[in-house]
């Protein structure tokens, strides 16, 4: 949707997050909106949609996104008509409502407990991007370390948790990172926190970044270079379990992982 917003993702994802996980009337949380795009496909979607960002200027800039979008579907009665969109998809549109909190996300206190049906979010790559002009504590593109970002990071994982629905999904891309020309696997620190919270996971998608180079290109530099460019992002879809699901529990002991059920 916007291009100039940095560390965007594209709309393309959540919309297939919403259209695959929710029905029109369910509500949609983007606990680190950023821009807006997550709410602005639950919304064209006929999906509730609440956004939470601690950078008070993305959340400035997603409600005015958000309210000059629902004022022309309302102008032009989008929202009471059967409508073709996203490929195809025809489903009938309700009366979408949103919410826009400036909060962090690690205490998502107006979200009452089992009250939302998924979450779909793009957080900070730890390093990559630095969103607001200051220091703010809990901003996770402003940490000063890998152990801190995962700190911060489990407390998010446990509000997602809190407010998901039994049966709810989370939607979460997420990309590794070099320090120093380390490799830094994020997206392997990522999916251990949220298999430790509770979560069960239910698929993992490797996305290749738009316009990176061929496969013969990458290898034909490798010699020639001390490391790789990062190619790729994942896309981890998680369910918070139900009550009567089979009990689902992930090892965290090193050295390796062990799945018992």
């Amino acid at each position: 949707h916007r291009g100039d917003y940095r560390g965007n993702w594209a709309p393309q994802i959540p919309r297939a997050l919403i259209l695959k996980y929710t029905s029109p009337g369910e509500t949609v949380l983007d606990p680190m909106v950023g821009s807006g795009t997550t709410c602005i496909e639950a919304i064209l979607l006929g999906r509730n949609c609440i956004a939470v960002d601690i950078n008070y200027n993305a959340v400035m800039l997603t409600h005015h996104r958000l309210y000059y979008l629902v004022k022309a579907l309302r102008e032009r009665g989008l929202q009471k008509k059967l409508v073709e969109y996203a490929g195809g998809v025809r489903e009938r549109r309700t009366e979408a409502w949103y919410r826009v909190y400036h909060g962090d996300a690690r205490r998502l206190d107006k979200i009452p407990d089992n009250s939302i049906d998924l979450v779909a979010t793009h957080p900070p790559y730890f390093n990559i991007i630095e969103y607001g002009e200051h220091r703010v504590e809990g901003d996770l593109s402003r940490v000063r370390s890998l152990e801190e970002y995962l700190v911060l990071f489990r407390q998010v994982a446990r509000e997602i948790y809190r407010v998901l629905k039994p049966g709810g999904v989370l939607g979460i891309l997420v990309g590794d990172t070099r320090i120093k020309k380390h490799y830094v696997p994020i997206t392997h620190y990522v999916l251990l926190t949220l298999l430790d919270v509770g979560f069960v996971l239910k698929e993992e998608v490797v996305k290749i970044q738009h316009k990176m180079k061929t496969t013969r290109e990458v290898w034909s530099k490798l010699r020639d270079r001390d490391f790789l460019l990062i190619y790729h992002e994942k896309l981890f879809i998680l369910e918070k379990p139900r009550e009567k699901d089979p009990e689902l529990k992930y090892s965290m002991k090193p050295p390796f992982i062990e799945l018992k059920i």
